[in-house]
């Protein structure tokens, strides 16, 4: 039976890996709609090569060459969800605009459709409550691909939350795990976008090489699974074949271990049935004889791991630690701040006089998780300045 599929951040890396899926299954689905940001080449390529009904993109020079260019074309093509009032009804949609910028179109593709695969991070950090709700009252199944929270939630399957002790996620370590403490002062963006296991965009290196993305992905555990961070750990784990490791109150300790390409719990959770991977990934059967190490987070090296603790303190922290770090990895990028600057300007946010007023608010809608952010970006700024 053929499926409906949508795709938010058709260009990115997840994008992508996604559509390899459906190229290798091409009887199996019909695009519905793509949304992507500026890569000009690739959403033409895609118009041509999948001929979705609607593509949507965010840059306006690239949707304006794009528009003139394929004028005398029946695709739809769009500058913003919301300059579209109602969409087609979607089995699937994949979710991987990075960034807060994919909070408010999650939301819109909810609306409409039976299954979201969710790789967007921030807008579970964000914005989960809203993203509930939706789901609830749209009868719409919310399955999180991220690596580690496929494998917790393939974990947890047939057992009660009671029954569990500890979730530990993983960590490579990213390209400084053998970094002396003096050198982090050297570092340069072209350094830490050298992830040595996973081919990630700019902003999610940068966060793998500070270990905020373990500090997100907590986040995301927390709200994904109800936890407490009591329960949640994070450990390094450098050679990435272990995703997830749960031991349970029985004594039992179980955990997920593939190959380090997204491929998997994609292909995993698009399938949910009769799946042989094979057909989309070739396993490297050497993989599995390899020994595999674990050790504990190095503050000095990783001194961001101290925002375990107050990451969830109140319930709009992970809104002002996001925002700030967008703006903050932005900044490095640019080479206008040092690497280490990172933590401790985040932290500087956290003692901000304040941060308690904007980071109690409850927000119960897109615009006031929007004013909370604004507030966290132009404080950051602010303080950089």
């Amino acid at each position: 039976m053929t499926k409906s599929i949508s795709i938010l951040g058709s260009t990115g890396s997840i994008g992508l890996s996604t559509l390899k899926i459906i190229d290798k299954k091409k009887n199996h689905f019909k695009v519905n709609i793509l949304s992507a940001n500026k890569n000009y080449s690739i959403i033409l390529n895609q118009i041509k090569k999948y001929k979705p009904k609607i593509f949507i993109i965010n840059n306006f020079e690239t949707f304006k060459k794009i528009k003139n260019k394929l004028k005398k074309k029946k695709i739809k093509i769009l500058n913003n969800f919301e300059s579209h009032k109602s969409f087609m009804k979607s089995d699937l949609t994949i979710s991987a605009i990075p960034g807060l910028a994919g909070l408010r179109p999650t939301i819109s593709m909810i609306k409409n459709s039976k299954k979201i695969l969710i790789a967007n991070k921030e807008s579970v950090i964000c914005g989960w409550n809203i993203i509930k709700k939706a789901a609830t009252v749209n009868n719409t199944k919310i399955i999180p691909i991220d690596s580690e929270h496929f494998s917790i939630m393939k974990i947890l399957e047939n057992h009660n939350i009671n029954e569990i002790k500890k979730i530990i996620i993983t960590a490579s370590g990213g390209p400084f795990l053998n970094t002396k403490v003096n050198d982090l002062n050297k570092i340069k963006p072209s350094d830490a976008l050298k992830h040595p296991r996973w081919k990630m965009g700019k902003k999610i290196s940068i966060d793998s090489a500070t270990l905020m993305n373990k500090i997100f992905e907590l986040i995301e555990a927390q709200k994904l699974f109800n936890l407490p961070e009591s329960k949640l750990e994070i450990v390094i784990h450098p050679e990435s074949l272990v995703h997830a490791i749960v031991t349970f109150k029985n004594g039992l300790t179980k955990f997920v271990y593939h190959e380090t390409s997204m491929i998997i719990p994609l292909a995993n959770a698009i399938f949910d049935k009769g799946l042989n991977i094979k057909e989309f990934y070739k396993i490297k059967e050497s993989n599995y004889l390899k020994s595999i190490f674990f050790k504990k987070v190095d503050q000095k090296i990783f001194p961001i791991i101290k925002l375990k603790k107050r990451a969830n303190e109140y319930p709009s922290t992970p809104i002002i630690i996001n925002a700030a770090n967008e703006i903050l990895v932005e900044h490095f990028l640019g080479k206008k701040i040092p690497f280490l600057s990172i933590n401790k300007f985040i932290l500087s946010i956290l003692k901000d006089r304040n941060y308690k007023k904007y980071a109690i608010r409850r927000p119960k809608n897109i615009n006031q998780i929007y004013e909370i952010d604004n507030w966290a970006r132009k404080s950051t700024i602010k303080k950089i300045s």
